[in-house]
Parts: C-alpha cells; sequence; structure tokens
C-alpha cells in the first residue's frame, strides 16, 4: 500500500473510531493486512506545515480562485490535557476562555472564494516550545522560536505568492502594524481586522508624528467610519 492510500485509511479510521486510537487497532481493523508498524513508520515520518498541505490542496485551490478572494487567519488550540506536556503539546493562552490551557497550539490559513462559495486550507503551522528561556521570576520556561505574528506574516506572504487575495481577514490578536504593513505594502491587498478598544490610534499623521495618540473607546464614531493612524510596535 503507497503512503497516500495508507494516509487516507488512517484518516478514515480517525474519524470513525470513538475509542482510543492505536496503530495496532487499525492494524487489527485491516485483518492485519497492513502491519502497526507501517502506521508508526508513516507517523514519525510525516511532517506537517505549510508546504505539505499546499502540495495536497494546490489543485482544488487554482480551481476555485478568484479576483474576490480572502485569506482568512485564524488562531487555535486543540486541548490535550490528558497528554504528557512536550514541544508540540504544551500550555498556551485562550483567548476564548481567558486561561491556559494545555493543547496543541497553531496558526491556520484559509482561502476563500466568494465566486464559487468554496473554501479550502492553504497554510498551518504549530507553536513548538522548544527554546529554553528565563521568564520575568528567572525560572525556566519554554517558548516558540518565532512569534505567532511573525508565523502570520510568512504564511500571508506565502499565500499571496501562490495564489494572491483581495482581503486578509483576522482578529485582534493579529491587528498589530506590522501585521497590516505586510498586507497593504508587501502583498498590495487590503485587510479586515478587529482592534480592541484599549488600542491607542492618532487621528492624523501630525498626530502620529507628534505622539498623540487616544483610545477607540474615547472616540465618537455615530455610526460612521473614521481613518486613525497606529503606533509601530515591535515584537
Amino acid at each position: 500500500m503507497n503512503v497516500n492510500n495508507l494516509l487516507d485509511l488512517y484518516t478514515g479510521y480517525l474519524l470513525v473510531t470513538p475509542t482510543y486510537i492505536t496503530a495496532t487497532g487499525l492494524s487489527l481493523m485491516t485483518g492485519n493486512s497492513v502491519g502497526h508498524e507501517q502506521i508508526t513508520r508513516l507517523l514519525l515520518s510525516s511532517k506537517i506545515d505549510s508546504r505539505t498541505l499546499w502540495l495536497e490542496t494546490k489543485a482544488m485551490v487554482h480551481e476555485i480562485r478568484s479576483s474576490e478572494g480572502l485569506l482568512i487567519i485564524d488562531d487555535s488550540i486543540e486541548p490535550k490535557k490528558h497528554t504528557k506536556t512536550n514541544p508540540l503539546i504544551n500550555w498556551h493562552y485562550d483567548h476564548c476562555s481567558g486561561k491556559n490551557v494545555k493543547g496543541v497550539n497553531f496558526v491556520s490559513s484559509y482561502y476563500y472564494s466568494p465566486k464559487y462559495d468554496i473554501g479550502l486550507p492553504v497554510g498551518v503551522e504549530f507553536v513548538k516550545k522548544d527554546v529554553a528561556v528565563l521568564n520575568k521570576k528567572r525560572k525556566p520556561t519554554f517558548k516558540n522560536k518565532e512569534t505567532k505574528n511573525e508565523m502570520m506574516r510568512r504564511m500571508v506572504v506565502q499565500a499571496n505568492h501562490n495564489i494572491g487575495f483581495k482581503y486578509v481577514l483576522a482578529d485582534s490578536w493579529f491587528s498589530s502594524s506590522e501585521n497590516m504593513s505586510c498586507i497593504a505594502q508587501d502583498c498590495n491587498s487590503d485587510f479586515i481586522m478587529a482592534l480592541k478598544s484599549n488600542r491607542a490610534v492618532a487621528l492624523s499623521e501630525q498626530d502620529k508624528a507628534k505622539g498623540i495618540y487616544q483610545s477607540i473607546e474615547s472616540l465618537t464614531l455615530e455610526e460612521r467610519t473614521m481613518s486613525v493612524y497606529l503606533p509601530m510596535q515591535y515584537e
């Protein structure tokens, strides 16, 4: 059995098995026609990242590609509370629950075509805390060698090279001025992002040059749009 067929078999096994997932269990389901060592080798040899995902979806994405395409960036955590901590499965702050949770943290990019009303994933990067550092209390801890905002910018630039898009959609976690500049200047596209109400903005280029900022919550929008200027933020 070739690698692609074996991967399809393993994926189907994950979808239909309601209990524990094991290589031995899959082997038994096939009447031992597929050895458990084949599954183990597949999982150990497979590297899942944006490149491998793009190779799988490239042909389909180009079929739905349109000038109005959207690139959606998301930051997700797959909880793994009963699994032993390692660089991939670690503690991360979950903005939805407002607390730290143990699991797999990853940044994904999803291309949506309004013309065909179809979307497909085009990128994924996993946060791996494998770099030893000292925290504020001088205690040893681990962090990822790349921030999630750096991951996001790299994925946006790669998606722009591969397919192009009209807008990037993301939540407030990614609404830094560096990310916006990357989309607007490096990729020549637009973006729609949420901004937290306590973000400081300048109302003109002159105010920005003078360092005069005020919080968004202090502005009186009155159901109208307003142009503002963000300070540069360095990670």
